[in-house]
C-alpha cells in the first residue's frame, strides 16, 4: 500500500506531529510522530516542522513525561 502525505497538525504541549496520508483508494490514514522519533525518512515538510518545534526543551520534557508514565505503569 502506498501512502501520500497531505496534511500535518501539531498536537499537545509536546508538539507531537499528527500526519494525515491518503492511500490509492482515497482512504485517510493518520499517525503521530513523537519528539524522540527519527524523521530523516519523512517528507521535507515534516522534517522542517520537527526541526522547528522539537527544541531541546521539548525533547527533554517529552522524555521526562514518558519516564513518569512508565513509572506509573509499574506501580
Amino acid at each position: 500500500m502506498s501512502l501520500t502525505f497531505n496534511k500535518l497538525e501539531v498536537v499537545s504541549e509536546f508538539n507531537k506531529i499528527q500526519v494525515r496520508e491518503t492511500d490509492e483508494n482515497g482512504k485517510y490514514w493518520r499517525r503521530i510522530i513523537y519528539p524522540d522519533m527519527d524523521v530523516s525518512s519523512e517528507v521535507q515538510e515534516i522534517q522542517d516542522k520537527a526541526e522547528e518545534l522539537w527544541t531541546d526543551e521539548v525533547k527533554s520534557a517529552w522524555t521526562t513525561h514518558k519516564a513518569e508514565q512508565e513509572a506509573k505503569l509499574k506501580e
